[in-house]
């Protein structure tokens, strides 16, 4: 049997190591900490991911605090349950390590001790002995040139990366320098099936399976899909309004019997603040930014959430609101800002694909709950909710087709649009592209659908033959029947069971 490499722990500095031992317990025949029995869907697709080995590395993109890092450490202890030995896997918090980033190639430092003291061989000599290795990287985008660093590292040795990252802007980037080498998985809050395990009432698994978009191009889907939900309808519904009451952090969830007032401060604190203050606080070359107008902003799309707001509009408010000299392109940077940390969900125009004129982004919050424990003010989306609270029903519309979007978004692979109106052409909320073809969606929040003047925009896109639109599809507040062949309509709640 190869003898481990006898290097000192100290080529990496005493705390570097120290932390490194803390977080893989494991290593050393210890418990890790303890994870929740309840599982999110992302633990099964990362798993998938690593058993097909389509890439050598998994990227797993997604908000602060929605559960990658659960889903991370719950992959690392099934591996360990199935009998991978501890010493061939290795985990870094990314974030949470300071003596990391005083490295030079802080990735490849660590793997190199990490073979040298615990692995005891090369990962290239582990794969020729049949031994499997693991890598886990936590908030990897926190690193200096990690995507580099990973690429050089799975270039030159045989060995399996997940990573995971809350910056869209980093991860993109780091995805550019990666092609071919990844497998990515979009995540956001959880979803309607994840929720109803936290309160025992079961949906099932989610209706679009992990293996591809091309059942979406289909209006057999989406009507199986609109039967799945009536249904399960009585769960559904029961789900819905557990999620209409707190959105659909994990934190929410797993808190049941913690009033909302508490749970609202801990969002803005973990999640929000956590945003601003660590992550987007500084910019470019240790700039600094504007922690005022970042949490002006975050307000402003909590308040135009659904719309498509121009920059000027933006920037007239946070002038007012802050008293302060604020232009159009500094307004719309800082939207901009926000959206790479995937706490809003930025829908461009369709146009701009299409390369013609320029339009506004359409503003779709990862989580209504956020706009509630920001703003302190909770709207009902569920239906009874909103008989008993009627005059909230315009601004329920708007935070509906907020979480439509929010929901297309987090679908891997999914390219998502909406289209402005434009002269005589009306809106449509979104359009889903997928290969050739586009499907119009729009949504219409309210008590009574009209056939005729609520699905005027699915219409007029499927008339014009280069949109390739084969059939519309109408999300609504409840459970309705159209006699279009042509348009299928579901409730928003059932639009959820997607994923």
């Amino acid at each position: 049997m190869m003898q481990p490499f006898m290097f000192p722990e100290k080529s990496l500095g005493d705390d570097l190591v120290s932390a490194l031992r803390r977080l893989n317990p494991w290593w050393e025949g210890r418990p890790g900490v303890q994870l929740p029995s309840t599982r999110r869907h992302l633990v099964r697709q990362i798993q998938r991911r690593l058993e097909t080995r389509l890439a050598p590395i998994v990227v797993v993109r997604g908000p602060r605090q929605i559960g990658k890092t659960t889903a991370q450490l719950q992959v690392l202890q099934d591996l360990l349950d199935a009998g991978v030995p501890p010493r061939q896997i290795l985990r870094v918090q990314c974030d949470e390590i300071p003596a990391m980033m005083g490295q030079s190639e802080p990735i490849l430092r660590v793997v190199e001790w990490f073979e040298r003291v615990i692995l005891g061989k090369t990962l290239n000599e582990a794969a020729r002995d049949g031994e499997k290795t693991f890598l886990f990287f936590d908030e990897v985008q926190n690193l200096r040139s990690w995507a580099e660093q990973l690429k050089h590292l799975v270039d030159t040795s045989t060995t399996q990366v997940v990573v995971t990252g809350s910056s869209a802007l980093r991860i993109e980037q780091g995805r550019d320098s990666l092609a071919g080498r990844i497998t990515g998985i979009e995540s956001g809050v959880l979803s309607l099936t994840e929720i109803s395990l936290f309160h025992g009432t079961p949906l099932g698994d989610p209706f679009l399976q992990d293996n591809g978009l091309g059942v979406l191009t289909e209006d057999s889907f989406w009507r199986d899909l609109a039967s799945h939900g009536r249904t399960v309808s009585s769960a559904r519904n029961a789900v819905f309004k557990e999620f209409s009451d707190r959105g659909g952090y994990p934190l929410v969830h797993t808190h049941q019997n913690v009033e909302w007032a508490a749970l609202a401060d801990q969002l803005n604190e973990t999640v929000i603040k956590r945003v601003i203050q660590h992550d987007l606080r500084v910019g470019e070359r240790g700039r600094k930014r504007d922690a005022q107008l970042l949490e002006e902003v975050f307000r402003l799309a909590c308040r135009y959430v659904g719309q498509s707001p121009a920059a000027a509009t933006l920037a007239r408010e946070a002038r007012r609101s802050l008293n302060a000299n604020i232009g159009d392109q500094r307004a719309t940077h800082y939207l901009r800002f926000l959206g790479d940390t995937l706490l809003l969900r930025l829908i461009d125009p369709l146009e701009i694909r299409l390369k013609r004129k320029g339009g506004n982004a359409k503003i779709c919050l990862a989580d209504h709950g956020l706009r509630a424990s920001w703003l302190q003010e909770m709207i009902p989306l569920d239906a009874d909710g909103l008989e008993a609270n009627p005059h909230l029903s315009d601004l329920a519309g708007r935070i509906a087709e907020s979480v439509a979007g929010a929901v297309l978004s987090t679908v891997n692979g999914l390219d998502i649009a909406h289209l402005p109106e434009r002269g005589k052409d009306p809106e449509v909320d979104f359009v889903l592209t997928v290969g050739t073809r586009r499907i119009p969606l729009e949504v219409k929040y309210q008590r009574t659908i009209d056939p005729q003047r609520d699905t005027r925009g699915l219409r007029a896109f499927m008339e014009k033959e280069a949109n390739n639109a084969p059939f519309g599809v109408l999300v609504c507040r409840e459970d309705y029947t159209l006699s279009d062949p042509d348009i299928v309509a579901l409730p928003l709640s059932t639009l959820m069971l997607l994923r």
